[in-house]
């Protein structure tokens, strides 16, 4: 049984172009994404999931740098990506990350590892219901969910971002959640604009020297210190 972590990137955000490779600490965003995901425990093999354009080219590049997979498919069919992928690196189980959340929790990614296997479910997250701060999203899912998506979603949202197709069909795709003891999703730490880049890059700046392998309540206390931080972001829209 493999389980591979599929790690979604692009440079053409509309909102923040480049922003997977915007220097945070001196280092490309999505090189300190990837050392977090190498911490997870539960993972066999991480792929960066990228589109055929010639702009992706250095997103390429920088995964020859840091020794990791990649694999290259249409820029907005994300979810016959993730098809590709899975099907290239013989993934019995697939994990969701997003470039943008370059926060990823190893501890989380492990547990929600942990919990779709124990649960035998067919898509297992930590967003249904909505408990973590909006940038620490893990997604799982078993790869005949993941071929069924591909093979049938028809709506270009479902293609775009790759699960709903699965999770808005628990009957039929059994759903797994884990959730924390207190609801913190209103709290923002993707990066979308600007102001997120900003708001993370503090974060980095404040726990990644002491410990690269912070965690969520790491995150959460730091933050209960700096108002001033969850403020700055909060006019923007959720999860736009």
């Amino acid at each position: 049984m493999t389980v591979v972590a599929i790690l979604q990137a692009r440079m053409s955000s509309t909102r923040l172009p480049g922003k997977v490779l915007k220097p945070i600490m001196g280092r490309p965003m999505l090189a300190l994404q990837i050392e977090r995901i190498r911490l997870a425990r539960r993972v066999d093999r991480l792929v960066v999931a990228t589109s055929i354009n010639a702009e992706d080219d250095t997103i390429a590049a920088l995964c020859r740098a840091e020794g990791i997979s990649f694999y290259r498919g249409a820029l907005n069919d994300v979810l016959a990506r993730f098809a590709g992928a899975a099907r290239e690196h013989a993934a019995d189980h697939i994990v969701r990350l997003t470039g943008d959340c370059p926060l990823t929790d190893p501890a989380v990614v492990d547990a929600v590892i942990a919990h779709h296997l124990e649960g035998g479910f067919a898509y297992t997250s930590n967003c249904y219901p909505r408990s973590y701060p909006d940038g620490l999203d893990v997604e799982m899912m078993t790869r005949a969910a993941l071929d069924e998506a591909a093979a049938e979603a028809d709506q270009p949202m479902q293609r775009e971002h790759v699960t709903p197709f699965i999770a808005f069909q628990p009957d039929r795709f059994p759903r797994g959640n884990i959730a924390l003891p207190e609801d913190r999703s209103a709290l923002r730490i993707t990066v979308d604009d600007a102001e997120d880049l900003e708001v993370v890059a503090a974060i980095f700046g404040a726990l990644h020297p002491g410990d690269p392998a912070f965690g969520t309540d790491a995150i959460l206390a730091f933050l209960d210190t700096r108002p001033d931080l969850i403020a700055r972001n909060a006019h923007l829209s959720k999860y736009g």
